[in-house]
């Protein structure tokens, strides 16, 4: 089986090597048109990837395994960035299952706002409990910080290659290792990159995670969030200044609120929002004044 090809569009995947990585191949083989290629950046400690990157290319989807020594989703994608040639870069994660029209679509939105990001919607899988979802159904154009958050999922976006490199890469300092994103979104805002939520551009985000993995991802979300808001907020960005309030209000009442009604998963995330705030905070804050490994204002 094979389909039309866009040759000027490239698809990256950072991945762990976590199994459902064949679900995502398979998802896009499934689409009405392929990338050119698809950039498979392994950081596993075996290449786990790299059978499931030759057997897809054995039949006809041209996968690519890049093996990457190190851990972190920035790290990932900068590693992906630098091997790639072509001039559409479609960005999901190895447990996000592309919409058949997801590649059309996005690359349909991208050529109609070139200098901008686009993202799109992330459904949770059928039957699953997850937060970390996106099913807006209206469009929308942001053109700067916003202050409650800034728009962009990082396992559904795309953007031309010249973009990304005024954009600069994802950074890697650890304070922020699972908030990349959202620093993301807001140097692109910065620096007049407009991001576009167009919901027809799908992905469903696949549940892999037990109770206790959840937990540990609401801690580390948490934290991370909260380094980015103490990093530049120890630069003087008024707007996260005024994000940061926001924030421990937005927490503390899904905490609290939650609580009352029996919510637990959101009363959860909004507990460890809060109580991880001032030590993620405070090491946000250091690690601008420690000047190493800054990304790019």
């Amino acid at each position: 089986m094979t389909s039309p090809l866009r040759q000027d569009v490239t698809v990256l995947i950072p991945t762990l090597g976590r199994p459902v990585l064949e679900r995502v191949l398979y998802a896009l083989e499934a689409g009405s048109v392929w990338p050119a290629e698809i950039v498979v950046v392994d950081q596993s400690l075996n290449g786990h990837a790299r059978p499931l990157a030759e057997a897809f290319s054995a039949r006809g989807l041209q996968v690519r395994w890049v093996p990457c020594a190190g851990r972190g989703r920035a790290l990932g994608l900068n590693t992906g960035l630098g091997v790639i040639n072509a001039g559409w870069v479609l960005i999901t994660d190895d447990d996000c299952l592309p919409d058949p029209q997801w590649l059309v679509s996005t690359v349909r939105r991208l050529e109609g706002l070139p200098a901008g990001l686009v993202t799109g919607r992330v459904d949770a899988e059928s039957g699953t409990v997850q937060l970390s979802v996106v099913t807006r159904e209206r469009e929308s154009l942001q053109r700067r910080p916003a202050l409650r958050f800034d728009h962009l999922s990082g396992g559904n976006m795309g953007a031309h290659r010249n973009t990304l490199s005024r954009i600069g890469p994802f950074t890697t300092l650890e304070v922020m290792r699972y908030s990349e994103d959202g620093d993301y979104a807001y140097r692109a805002l910065r620096a007049g990159v407009p991001i576009l939520y167009a919901p027809e551009c799908r992905v469903t985000h696949l549940a892999w995670r037990d109770s206790e993995s959840r937990q540990d991802q609401y801690r580390y979300y948490a934290q991370s969030q909260a380094g980015f808001l103490g990093y530049y907020s120890r630069a003087g960005h008024l707007i996260i200044w005024l994000r940061t309030v926001v924030h421990l209000v937005r927490s503390t009442k899904r905490w609290l609120l939650s609580s009352l009604v029996g919510q637990r998963e959101q009363a959860l995330n909004g507990r460890y929002y809060v109580i991880g705030f001032f030590s993620g905070f405070l090491a946000g804050w250091h690690a601008r004044a420690s000047k190493t490994g800054l990304p790019r204002q």
